[in-house]
């Protein structure tokens, strides 16, 4: 009690400690690895604090999926305390502290660019931070965080959280609120208003009034961040297990135009709406059962009924069926490729995920065999059923499939289609002159 006192006396901006009676985190809920790195910090005269998200998770009951740490120490520094460690990064130099499988990200105390005397010039013309490393001291550091609720800082040595923007009655409160001015933040960083509804969505939390309200008009400004960067943040949205109600809240604040430029005409068109809702759904479910997803097979599913519109155009004018699909699938992953660089690993997957499903209408001969052989038959058949929950395919087609697959090599055979097509002549090669 009296050392808040003194605080709120000399330091106008100081930290709200709060006691373990007020928050509940005993220092056994963080992971050893995170405790030893701290007190390893601080046994060596450093300040060393879990930080973010942990923190925040911690107190709304949650499994936090990794710790990471801020200390005043610089990453050489932390390096030298850590035989297993590595420093990475280099626009801002982390350390990464190894402990059997386990590692945490250690990251130096830094100051806003605002904080910074020679900041001009580290901004474009539309206000984004082009340059923020500088390290400073802690309160500086809670200040360029960009919610209250990932502004919190737990020390495990006197199970304390040091709050300096009352992050924590916001977390109780159930609100997103962001530190400073949100316009300004936001100009600093369009990605935040990503983050905003990611966080709302995933904590089931509601965004202060302040916060929500420049979103509706700012969210041009994601046209100013790098495509890489979109596509990060994009996959964090989406994996995040909640990406049905992130998807539907970027729909509600229209960011939703400023990332997947065809996704509000998916989701204007029923069959399309429900065909991606059905594999946001399946994502969802994978995730809460700790199951493996894969981004390749979402953003193929996102996107795949603007390569189906403009698969069935190109045939009417006349194009063969797969040479047509596949100058649709190429046109539409250049469009996207403008607004958010998809990396090459994925799109080829996503490309053979489409190609493969004329082949499921195959079912005569060899072919079915050799579908299966396929290295990627099994999420191919997967993206069929969730085009048989939508509607687009007959469910006959997917039960045929389902039966075929665990059938004994005679069933296999007896399931066959009698193949109707004329058979094509093979040409007698000529024998070679002597």
């Amino acid at each position: 009690m009296i050392r808040k006192i003194i605080r709120r006396i000399f330091e106008k901006n100081g930290p709200s400690i709060l006691p373990l009676e007020k928050h509940g985190i005993h220092r056994e809920d963080v992971s050893s690895c995170a405790r030893k790195v701290t007190s390893s910090l601080q046994e060596a005269g450093f300040s060393a604090f879990i930080v973010g998200g942990a923190v925040r998770d911690l107190v709304l009951g949650r499994k936090p999926k990794d710790f990471d740490v801020a200390t005043d120490a610089d990453p050489d520094e932390v390096r030298a305390i850590f035989k297993r460690s590595r420093i990475i990064g280099r626009r801002f130099r982390l350390v990464h502290v190894m402990c059997g499988a386990e590692v945490i990200e250690v990251s130096t105390f830094r100051r806003s660019h605002g904080l910074d005397e020679e900041s001009e010039g580290r901004t474009d013309v539309h206000g984004r931070v082009l340059a923020d490393n500088v390290f400073g001291n802690q309160e500086e550091d809670a200040q360029r965080r960009d919610f209250t609720v990932n502004a919190l800082f737990y020390d495990p040595s006197t199970e304390e959280i040091w709050d300096y923007h009352d992050g924590f009655s916001d977390l109780k409160a159930s609100r997103i609120r962001m530190i400073g001015d949100p316009e300004t933040r936001y100009r600093e960083d369009p990605v935040r208003m990503l983050r905003a509804v990611r966080f709302a969505a995933k904590l089931g939390m509601k965004l202060d009034r302040k916060t929500e309200r420049p979103i509706a008009t700012m969210g041009d400004l994601l046209q100013h961040v790098p495509a890489a960067r979109l596509f990060e943040e994009m996959l964090k949205l989406l994996l995040s297990g909640h990406s049905v109600e992130c998807i539907l809240e970027l729909r509600k604040a229209g960011l939703h135009h400023g990332l997947l430029p065809m996704l509000d005409v998916i989701l204007e068109q029923p069959m399309g709406e429900r065909f991606v809702m059905a594999a946001l759904k399946n994502t969802d479910e994978r995730i809460a059962e700790e199951k493996p997803v894969s981004p390749a097979f979402l953003f193929a599913s996102l996107l795949w009924h603007e390569v189906l519109t403009y698969w069935k155009a190109a045939e009417e004018k006349g194009e063969r069926p797969i040479p047509a699909l596949y100058e649709s699938m190429d046109h539409v992953l250049d469009i996207q490729q403008e607004k958010l660089a998809i990396p090459r690993r994925y799109t080829a997957t996503m490309k053979e995920i489409w190609g493969l499903q004329p082949r499921f209408a195959q079912r005569s001969g060899r072919r079915p065999f050799q579908l299966m052989e396929h290295p990627r038959f099994r999420a191919a058949y997967d993206f069929l059923i969730l085009r048989v929950a939508s509607g687009e395919v007959e469910a006959e087609t997917g039960v045929w499939w389902e039966i075929f697959q665990n059938a004994s090599s005679e069933e296999r055979e007896a399931m066959l289609v009698q193949d109707e097509a004329p058979k094509r002549r093979r040409r007698r090669r000529r024998p070679r002159a002597a």
